[in-house]
C-alpha cells in the first residue's frame, strides 16, 4: 500500500489514493497501520475515492478501526494532496464525505502548493434528534450531564458528526484521559460523541482541547473547533469570526448569519510519503 503521511495542525493521517472503493479490511489496516508503536502511527486512515458527485470521495477511518462520518483536518490534508498532485486543477475543489455530504473547498497556494485551505463546512446540525443525542432540544443548550460523581454542562452540536462541547476553566489542563472515555461513550450519545473542552479567552479566541471519539486525545479536530465556535455564539460567549486555538495550532472559524454555513480556514502538510511491506 503506497501513502502519504500528511497533517492539519498535528492531527495526523495516512492518506491512501488510487484505490476504487473503500477496502474491505479497511478497519484492518486502520488498526494496524496508525498504531504508533508497531505500524506507521496516525489518529487516522484516509482513503481518496472517486467520486459521482464531486471532484473526489473522502473515506476516514479512526485507529480503532470505526468510521468517522467527517473530519476538517482531513478534508484540508485531502485538499493539499490532490491540488499538490495536479488530480484536481482548480483552487475551488469539491470533496464528497459521508455524513456532510459535498464540501466545496478552497486553496490557496504558494509556488504551485497549497499552503492554506479554507473549508465550507455546512450548516450546524442543533436538533437533539439528529446530532444525535437523547436530550430533546434545539438547541441542545447548556444541559447537565454526569460521569463518575462528577457533574459538568454541555452543548451539542453536529458538524456531520456529534460534538459535544463544555466550558471549562482551564483547557489545556484538561484530564482527557479520565473524562474523554467517559463522556464519548455517555449513554446520552448513542452514536457515540466528540468532546470538547472549551476556554473563553475573549470574544474572538476560544482555546480548546479535544478527546476524538474513536482516536482520543489529538492535537486538533477542526469540526470540533467549529463546533465550539457555533455552542459559544449559541451561549453568549464569542462572535460569529473567532481563533480557536488547539495543541497543535490555531484555526480561524467563521459562522456566516446569513447563510448559516461555517467556515474554517487552516493550513495542512505532507511529511513524508512511503510503501507498506506487507
Amino acid at each position: 500500500m503506497e501513502f502519504t503521511k500528511m497533517n492539519g495542525l498535528g492531527n495526523d493521517f495516512i492518506v491512501v489514493y488510487g484505490e476504487s472503493s473503500l477496502p474491505a479490511n479497511a478497519a484492518e489496516l486502520a488498526i494496524r497501520h496508525c498504531n504508533r508503536y508497531f505500524g506507521i502511527g496516525a489518529d487516522g486512515l484516509v482513503f481518496i475515492l472517486p467520486s459521482a458527485r464531486a471532484d473526489v470521495m473522502m473515506r476516514i477511518i479512526n485507529s480503532d478501526g470505526s468510521e468517522a462520518e467527517q473530519c476538517g483536518n482531513a478534508v484540508r490534508c485531502v485538499a493539499k494532496y490532490v491540488y499538490d498532485r495536479q488530480i484536481v486543477g482548480s483552487t475551488d475543489i469539491q470533496i464528497e464525505t459521508i455524513g456532510a455530504g459535498v464540501q466545496t473547498v478552497t486553496v490557496q497556494a504558494e509556488d504551485g502548493k497549497a499552503r492554506t485551505v479554507r473549508v465550507d463546512m455546512g450548516e450546524p446540525i442543533l436538533e437533539g434528534e439528529r446530532i444525535p443525542v437523547t436530550v430533546q432540544g434545539n438547541p441542545v443548550l447548556d444541559e447537565p450531564i454526569e460521569v463518575n460523581g462528577q457533574q459538568f454542562r454541555f452543548t451539542a452540536v453536529s458538524m456531520g458528526n456529534p460534538h459535544c462541547v463544555i466550558y471549562v476553566e482551564d483547557a489545556a489542563n484538561v484530564d482527557l484521559h479520565t473524562w474523554g472515555p467517559l463522556l464519548e461513550n455517555h449513554p446520552f450519545f448513542p452514536r457515540k460523541v466528540n468532546v470538547e473542552f472549551t476556554t473563553v479567552r475573549s470574544r474572538d479566541h476560544l482555546d480548546m482541547r479535544v478527546w476524538e471519539r474513536g482516536a482520543g486525545p489529538t492535537l486538533a479536530c477542526g469540526t470540533g473547533a467549529c463546533a465550539t465556535l457555533v455552542a459559544s455564539v449559541l451561549n453568549g460567549h464569542a462572535d460569529r469570526n473567532a481563533t480557536v486555538s488547539l495543541k497543535g495550532g490555531d484555526l480561524y472559524i467563521e459562522w456566516d448569519e446569513v447563510s448559516n454555513r461555517v467556515y474554517m480556514t487552516g493550513p495542512a502538510e505532507a511529511v513524508y510519503s512511503g510503501q507498506t511491506l506487507d
